[in-house]
């Protein structure tokens, strides 16, 4: 993993350079405002005056200049004037150096404030000599502290400072990383003793962390487990209950078979037997086939399929058994192809089934019709049958796993071959529609996306497909 595209690194070295930012104004700030208020070390200012001038009459300009030197280490810009002017140089800002004049003209001590942080002394001192002159200090704070003080006084208010953001930033950083993982913890924890519903929800955070990001792909993980176990239930469930009456039945016929004395008797029996086992054999695969396909294990496989070809050999297939019940299939399809990205087994096992349930359903010398279209980005199959239909109310409940409704003692069924259809579609991002036909009869219409885009929605010319 890159940590350069991990939004909670980015997110943490923002926090701590934020603190040491915080660390090093306030630092500065507190330790000004420590220095000036808690040191209790305050500047004489006549005594400054007094040194000053002592070392002037010693030593001359060169010796006042020595002991400026020494004042500024300290923290102090001073020297003496005489007559109104310096007799070393010293460094006074634009407006200090404007109203200097006149404070030296007022030849009395002053101590002024002129800016925030910055105090002003003129004091007046008498030479041996009979001159007099004046001192002008300045200084950013009322009191005399070495550098080397002020450095250890900076460093520690520093050094706390930066314990305690520091601290505080690592509770938070904890804090929004220990949340979302104790609530994915707990979710684990629920879900490993068997409650499957459990989900983290909406982490707190940054939405787009990967912690968040992990809490979402944990619920889509847990949803697809427990749909997947609860459809496995239920598979297990209905499939219980459907082949409980089989399996009696089977029962049932093979203890009249052991119990027959008559050979004939007997043989009828066990054909009546191998039916059974036949419809117990095609109920397990249809529910099998229900089974794979809610779990999403085929149809990953797509390529492109011609519907126009794909419905006219599924009609060829259907053809034999329609013949058998005196009813024509009829294809009608589209004039130019039609192109959808699909399982080409699982689309001709929904239309097969739709093409069984129309012809089981039809009366005989009924013509059962599957019309082929291009309707704007869709294509549509429809199969149209003369059967008996199915009630309004009805019509939301068809394509349910083992649904049969009242028309259904017309023909044998398990009530899982419109439900196979109905998952079919949905792998294939389609719809699927009954209605019953005006003028008698069902209609079952599919309707997926088109693979080729700008394709025309066209209807065609019909043409039989009866033999």
């Amino acid at each position: 993993m890159n940590l350069f595209k991990s939004s909670i690194y980015w997110r943490v070295l923002l926090w701590f350079c934020l603190a040491n930012l915080l660390v090093l104004i306030l630092g500065g700030y507190l330790t000004r405002r420590f220095i000036d208020y808690t040191t209790a070390v305050e500047i004489d200012w006549v005594a400054l005056a007094d040194d000053a001038n002592r070392r002037y009459e010693a030593g001359g300009k060169e010796a006042l200049a020595s002991w400026s030197r020494q004042q500024r280490h300290q923290g102090i810009e001073a020297t003496l004037y005489e007559k109104g002017h310096a007799l070393t140089p010293i460094r006074l800002m634009p407006p200090v150096r404007r109203a200097l004049p006149q404070w030296l003209n007022a030849e009395q001590d002053i101590l002024l404030k002129p800016f925030p942080g910055l105090y002003l002394s003129v004091q007046q001192v008498t030479g041996h000599d009979g001159q007099t002159r004046q001192l002008v200090a300045l200084s950013r704070t009322h009191t005399r502290l070495r550098p080397q003080a002020r450095e250890k006084i900076l460093l520690g208010v520093q050094l706390g400072l930066s314990l305690l953001f520091i601290a505080l930033v690592g509770w938070w950083v904890a804090r929004g990383v220990a949340r979302p993982v104790e609530a994915l913890r707990r979710a684990t924890r629920r879900m490993a003793a068997g409650e499957l519903s459990a989900r983290v929800g909406r982490t707190p955070g940054h939405p787009s962390d990967e912690l968040a990001q992990l809490a979402t792909d944990f619920d889509a993980m847990a949803e697809r487990i427990e749909a997947l176990v609860t459809h496995d239930r239920r598979v297990l469930q209905d499939l219980s209950h459907e082949l409980r009456s089989p399996l009696a039945r089977l029962q049932l016929i093979l203890e009249l078979a052991q119990r027959s004395t008559d050979p004939a008797d007997a043989e009828t029996y066990f054909h009546q037997a191998e039916a059974e086992i036949s419809r117990l054999d095609r109920m397990t695969g249809e529910m099998l086939t229900l089974s794979r396909l809610e779990g999403g294990i085929p149809g990953s496989g797509r390529e492109e399929l011609d519907v126009v070809e794909l419905a006219r050999d599924c009609v060829e297939q259907a053809d034999i058994e329609a013949q058998a019940r005196d009813i024509t299939l009829r294809l009608v399809p589209s004039a130019q192809p039609v192109v959808v990205s699909g399982n080409a087994q699982l689309l001709e096992r929904a239309l097969g089934n739709l093409l069984s349930n129309a012809v089981k359903f039809s009366p005989a010398g009924a013509d059962v019709e599957v019309v082929v279209t291009a309707n704007g980005r869709y294509a549509e199959m429809s199969v149209r049958d003369r059967g008996p239909g199915v009630p309004d109310a009805e019509l939301e409940s068809l394509f349910r796993p083992f649904f049969r409704g009242s028309n259904a003692s017309r023909a044998e069924g398990h009530g899982l071959g419109l439900a196979i259809v109905q998952r079919v579609m949905k792998i294939h991002d389609g719809e699927l529609f009954a209605a019953n036909r005006p003028d008698g009869g069902l209609e079952v219409r599919l309707r997926l996306p088109l693979a080729m885009a700008g394709a025309g929605s066209t209807g065609g010319e019909g043409f039989s497909a009866a033999h």
